[in-house]
């Protein structure tokens, strides 16, 4: 987990790239709301997960509506074959 992403918010999916080079983690927090933060994988970082953005400060009352906005707001996620996309 990154540091990025409070220690109490709870990972409910993390998707990512069949490379294993980009991720997405949609979380809630203890609040209820949920939130979505996109992550790179390089080999100069030792495989470590860097933050890209900071999508995790927004926050979204569903899950649906994250993994929505997150689809919006990461390109390569739109293509990623998964079911629970809206």
């Amino acid at each position: 987990m990154s540091a990025r992403l409070d220690r109490s918010w709870v990972v409910l999916a993390s998707l990512q790239t069949a490379e294993a080079d980009r991720c997405v983690d949609i979380f809630r927090r203890p609040d209820g709301t949920f939130g979505f933060e996109e992550f790179r994988r390089d080999p100069e970082d030792m495989g470590a997960w860097t933050p890209v953005l900071y999508f995790s400060g927004l926050e979204y009352p569903s899950e649906a509506e994250t993994l929505v906005a997150a689809r919006s707001a990461v390109p390569w996620l739109a293509l990623l074959p998964d079911s629970r996309h809206p």
